[in-house]
């Protein structure tokens, strides 16, 4: 079986949690480019500024780096892993305190051909 020629991009140690992103790679996977932004674009969601960026960066590498037609291009993988936690604190009663997780992402984003 041939592999496929895809462009990637991704943005790392975005300052988002990992799960919040996921949502989002979940709804534009499979989708074509212009659908995946034009879909994105009216998503009141927090990462969705961040893979619009992504998306046109993937779709930009496609095009310069490997000469693809910018019409017939899709979302083939996208995905989003956790990169590394900022730990922070919050005062509580007693002179406790609880600790609060400041979640970092790797968002990965490869775009190919439809055949």
């Amino acid at each position: 079986m041939d592999e496929k020629k895809m462009a990637r991009a991704e943005v790392k140690y975005a300052r988002i949690s990992p799960r919040k992103v996921g949502i989002i790679c979940d709804m534009i996977r499979n989708k074509d480019v212009a659908v995946a932004k034009a879909l994105m674009q009216h998503t009141p969601k927090a990462g969705c500024e961040y893979m619009i960026k992504l998306l046109d960066s993937a779709k930009a590498n496609a095009e310069n780096n490997f000469e693809m037609d910018p019409e017939k291009l899709y979302v083939a993988v996208a995905y989003a892993t956790g990169g590394p936690i900022l730990k922070r604190g919050m005062p509580r009663a007693q002179g406790r305190m609880y600790r609060i997780n400041k979640r970092t992402s790797h968002i990965t984003i490869c775009v190919a051909e439809r055949d």
